[in-house]
């Protein structure tokens, strides 16, 4: 490994950013879902619209934004793990 273990690498990066994609998406598709499934209404996606109700916008808005932040946290995790399997396989490689 590097001198400067702390500095993700571009395969980190670039992979952090795809799965953050994809966690992004499907968290908003599973928050929509379950959104339906407890309040019997289409999650609110128009900030204006005059029929929102305060509480239930601030409410979504709260639960999205926490679901969005562990999509991307359980993403980072995700692409550090792969990232350290690929390096290991490949130092194993060189050394045989």
């Amino acid at each position: 490994m590097t001198d400067n273990e702390t500095e993700p690498t571009l395969a980190v990066k670039i992979g952090t950013i795809a799965l953050t994609f994809a966690a992004g998406w499907v968290a908003q598709k599973a928050l929509a879902l379950v959104w339906k499934q407890v309040t019997g209404k289409d999650a609110p996606n128009k900030p204006d619209d005059p029929e929102l109700d305060l509480v239930q916008a601030t409410v979504f808005a709260a639960v999205a934004a926490g679901t969005a932040m562990f999509a991307k946290r359980m993403a980072a995790k995700g692409a550090h793990r792969a990232a350290a399997r690929i390096a290991a396989r490949s130092a194993a490689r060189s050394a045989a």
